[in-house]
């Protein structure tokens, strides 16, 4: 088994030349490095966040803007208290374009909606993600009307729309969800089964892709599924030879009835790791209580109305899912791991999130926390030369400096009509913005 310590991958170093704003050295100066979002992506469903965000636009809309206060109080405090648990350890989140769900009505999409969401989320420090643009599950019933060439048509542009619509908020997407099975998808009817059939699994790749691409050319796209076999491994290679743009393969792993293990976590980044492309967890569930039964092929057939967390099982959970992060978190090609349940009783009403149903804290959530805001978090102090010069190291990602002790504030905080001699003095009230990064060696920063 491999070892897992190793994250130098995971750092970045910065030569700094720190400066006030009229170009005088911050000399012999200690300095707080706080890092504020991480560059490798910490993700989780985001769901819960349509319902709080649309009634927080409406309560801030500028005709309800007096009594914002008043009706901010009447939000479910509830769900106002599953966000905030949600934001303070999330940084990437998951919104659903499920298409039969998005425009259960054809020509009455639900773009507001999630236009809202995504951009509440944006507003929060949270990089966002679209799931999926084309599945055979979920899909819109009122395509059934046309012939294949017709629903191939409203595909691609339900693509461009979606892409072209967010882009700039959301400039990632799962392009096409669960290929290898879709062409062979026989449990119910429906349009996107009926286009790959004609198409072939690698024909509809090349098809969503290419639109979505031509939407947003600086988008990230990602292919995603659920079957880790030799098969989907063969799909991803035929798409890369016929010119598909991936840039991302995605990875389920739904682990209702059990959990995978480290070997076989190793397994199977080491047969995805040769395409050279990064790799997301896309959708990984580890549930809290017992276990889908082994005979249970397609995990929707399973339904409880109560599937109780136990003590035992949270414990689990927690073990399990520390160990998962650590293994995913180590390998240099992973870049975003997203659980797909934030609170339990959702998806199969399992026992599957960090939190509870009253939202009560999970131990896995405690790890989690531990691990993404502590352990490979970065906040420590840092002192410039003589010549206001320093080395700064960190985990990648985003990161405020300022000087210990003094408010973080912005340049527009300084006291009007000092002169040149409090210049240093000014500075040391202000705070700059930074990242780390791989390939940024120096830099040059303004305090103020």
């Amino acid at each position: 088994m491999k070892r897992y310590e190793d994250l130098s991958h995971r750092k970045a170093k910065c030569l700094l030349h720190v400066t006030d704003r009229h170009g005088n050295p911050v000399a012999d100066t200690s300095l707080r490095l706080r890092q504020t979002k991480h560059e490798f992506l910490f993700g989780c469903g985001a769901f819960d966040f349509m319902a709080y965000a649309n009634a927080a636009d409406a309560v801030h809309t500028p005709s309800t803007a007096n009594s914002t206060a008043g009706a901010a109080n009447t939000m479910d405090t509830a769900l106002k208290d599953r966000i905030d648990k949600w934001l303070a350890l999330y940084n990437y989140g998951t919104l659903p374009f499920y298409w039969g769900r998005f425009e259960p009505k054809e020509g009455d999409p639900q773009t507001k909606s999630l236009f809202r969401t995504a951009r509440f989320l944006r507003e929060h420090n949270v990089t966002v993600k679209g799931h999926p643009l084309c599945w055979h599950t979920v899909c819109a019933d009122w395509l059934m009307k046309y012939d294949n060439q017709t629903i191939l048509e409203k595909q691609l542009r339900r693509i461009n729309r979606e892409v072209t619509t967010f882009r700039g908020i959301i400039d990632i997407w799962d392009v096409i969800n669960e290929v290898v099975i879709m062409p062979i998808f026989d449990k119910y009817d429906n349009a996107v089964t009926r286009i790959c059939k004609d198409l072939g699994r690698v024909g509809i790749v090349k098809e969503t892709f290419a639109a979505a691409k031509a939407a947003n050319p600086g988008s990230q796209l990602l292919i995603n599924d659920f079957n880790t076999s030799i098969a989907y491994e063969i799909l991803i290679d035929g798409c890369l030879q016929a010119g598909v743009p991936i840039d991302t393969i995605g990875i389920q792993s739904h682990q209702h009835q059990g959990y995978w293990g480290a070997e076989k976590l190793e397994e199977v980044l080491e047969r995805y790791e040769h395409f050279g492309l990064p790799i997301h967890f896309t959708e990984n569930t580890l549930v809290s209580g017992s276990l889908i039964p082994p005979e249970i092929e397609d995990l929707n057939d399973f339904q409880v109305t109560e599937w109780p967390s136990t003590p035992e099982g949270e414990e689990r959970q927690r073990k399990q899912t520390e160990e998962m992060y650590r293994i995913l978190f180590a390998h240099p090609q992973v870049t975003a791991i997203t659980g797909w349940d934030f609170a339990d009783g959702a998806w199969l009403n399992a026992p599957s999130g960090v939190i509870r149903k009253d939202n009560s804290i999970k131990p896995v959530y405690e790890m989690l926390k531990h691990l993404i805001k502590e352990e490979w978090w970065t906040d420590c102090e840092i002192r410039t030369d003589a010549n206001g010069v320093v080395e700064a190291e960190g985990f990648k990602g985003d990161y405020l400096l300022s000087i210990p002790g003094q408010d973080e504030t912005s340049r527009e905080s300084g006291i009007p009509g000092q002169d040149e001699a409090s210049d240093q003095n000014e500075a040391r009230g202000l705070s700059a913005k930074l990242k780390l990064t791989a390939g940024l060696s120096e830099a040059q920063i303004i305090l103020g």
